[in-house]
């Protein structure tokens, strides 16, 4: 069996009284993540690593930022169009570890439901996502509520 590895990162600016949507879900809080899509910082940083481990480029080179197409599209549709674009090149997502890091607010509550999202939108079990979340303990621009970043690890199988 072949397998590989992605890696995904990705960063959004916060703004104050923005809907903020994080996995799929839209969360209380008086910033928001701003961005060309819904700006889904989690989500962005799975497919960059579903792309990558495919070695199929980055989410601006299949989603540009400059195309009015994806303007405030949800991202849950970007995850649908690039696990499409795996499934044509041969390729099955294995697993999802990912990693928010922001101050506020609480993550916890809400990974269940973007544990079931992120599965929908691929097609496995949400067994097979990980979803962590961390601050940056009151430092940088990430600890000034300035900003909100995800990582995010994949394994992906050969069909």
């Amino acid at each position: 069996m072949k397998i590989r590895v992605g890696f995904g990162f990705d960063v959004h600016q916060l703004k104050d009284q923005h809907p903020f949507v994080v996995g799929g879900v839209t969360l209380e809080h008086h910033k928001g993540a701003f961005g060309h899509s819904d700006a889904d910082v989690l989500l962005h940083a799975i497919c960059d690593a579903l792309l990558g481990a495919a070695n199929l480029r980055d989410i601006g080179f299949h989603f540009k930022n400059t195309d009015d197409r994806w303007k405030g599209i949800s991202s849950i549709i970007l995850l649908q169009e690039t696990v499409k674009l795996l499934t044509e090149k041969g390729w099955q997502v294995g697993n999802i570890d990912a990693m928010l890091c922001l101050e506020a607010p609480k993550i916890n509550p809400h990974i269940p439901a973007m544990q079931k999202n992120i599965a929908e939108a691929i097609g496995i079990s949400t067994e097979e996502i990980s979803i962590k979340a961390t601050t940056n303990e009151l430092m940088g621009f990430i600890g000034r509520e300035e900003g909100v970043v995800a990582y995010a690890v994949c394994l992906i199988e050969k069909i």
